[in-house]
């Protein structure tokens, strides 16, 4: 297949107009030399084709009718003598098919099928014989521009698609950037919140300034790497350091020690998750944690992740004033929404028996 042949089958509109230009060819071809054999003198050509050229300037819905007609027109003065005029009749049609704007378009056909039939009729009339070749001409064209119709209507639904397509992963990205920058930030921020409290109370405040040190540029690092989505977006999201589940007990639990808040973390060592599963632990974990940090006011918090058949559970609790009376959708309750959504998961926010909040996430694991 030669370069313009493909080319052309990229480009409907183009070969559109590369249609409309032959077709306008043969209607001028055919009607500037028809002679005899007409039912009408042959000065009707000279009438046809100003009307044509007309209409280009208006409504796609009135040019369709405009050339409908002329269609008819030029189907009903056929005879077998003109047996050309047929070319010009299914180009006319053809034309007015591409040009209605309605899903189902009709204009073209009924008018082409009138004049064919007032041709047959004619014909019958004046016992020339079954003169029925106007009906395949007008037929042909009908069929020609519905399967050009299609053809670009589906280039463009599958043009519309790729778009929307794209559209929807720049979302996600998006989604999953906001998602991330929430629960780094979010978590560093309330670790340094809870050192610098800390500090003021402390004999050694030079310690609690260190360890906030460490915390912000640890956040920087991470907000680095999560930067680099912003300027390209193909990249894939990741943390400069993935983590791994038993930070959530040297790392996550620390800032809830510093408070006074006693933190029990129950790990299972093969809870069956593979790398995905382990980050959306932590981050889950993360968010937790932070939310008691935060909000919960609590003297002790637990954490147990086990494996529960072909799911690992992870509870994250406290002792604390318990779940708002009515839950909102913060961003980062939402953001737990959307990765166990994710990865296949269930979660709710409860109440704790005893007292506190629970946060519950049941993931599936990967060897099962």
């Amino acid at each position: 297949m030669s370069t313009g042949i493909r080319e052309l089958l990229r480009d409907p509109a183009r070969a559109r107009r590369l249609a409309y230009g032959v077709v306008g060819v043969i209607i001028v071809a055919v009607v500037t030399t028809v002679e005899g054999g007409v039912s009408v003198p042959a000065g009707w050509a000279w009438l046809v084709l100003p009307v044509g050229l007309g209409a280009t300037a208006l409504h796609p819905r009135h040019r369709a009718l405009i050339f409908a007609v002329c269609a008819g027109f030029v189907a009903i003065v056929s005879t077998g003598e003109s047996v050309q005029l047929g070319l010009a009749a299914a180009g006319l049609v053809f034309v007015s098919t591409c040009e209605d704007p309605a899903r189902h378009p009709w204009l073209g056909w009924v008018g082409g099928l009138t004049g064919a039939a007032g041709a047959l009729g004619i014909a019958l009339l004046n016992e020339r014989g079954l003169y029925e070749q106007p009906l395949f001409f007008v037929t042909a064209g009908y069929l020609l521009a519905v399967l050009l119709r299609s053809w670009s209507r589906g280039y463009a639904l599958t043009r519309e698609t790729a778009d929307l397509r794209g559209q929807a992963a720049w979302l996600e990205q998006r989604t999953n950037l906001a998602r991330e920058l929430h629960d780094v930030v979010g978590h560093h921020v309330t670790a340094m919140v809870v050192q610098a409290e800390a500090g003021q109370l402390s004999d050694d405040p030079g310690a609690a300034l260190r360890a906030i040190a460490g915390s912000g540029r640890t956040a920087l690092s991470e907000l680095d790497t999560l930067v680099v989505h912003l300027r390209d977006p193909n990249a894939s999201i990741a943390v400069s350091a993935p983590p791994r589940l038993s930070d959530i007990d040297e790392l996550l639990a620390q800032p809830l020690r510093q408070q006074g808040v006693t933190v029990r973390v129950q790990l299972d060592p093969d809870p069956g998750l593979d790398e995905i599963g382990v980050l959306t632990v932590y981050r889950i974990a993360q968010e937790a944690l932070t939310n008691i940090a935060r909000h919960a006011k609590a003297t002790a918090a637990w954490v147990e992740l086990v494996r529960v058949g072909d799911h690992a559970r992870l509870r994250v609790s406290d002792d604390g004033v318990g779940p708002p009376r009515t839950p909102t959708s913060g961003s980062g309750l939402l953001g737990i929404g959307e990765r166990v959504s994710a990865y296949g998961g269930s979660w709710e926010l409860g109440q704790r028996p005893g007292g506190g909040t629970v946060v519950q996430a049941n993931l599936p694991v990967a060897n099962r």
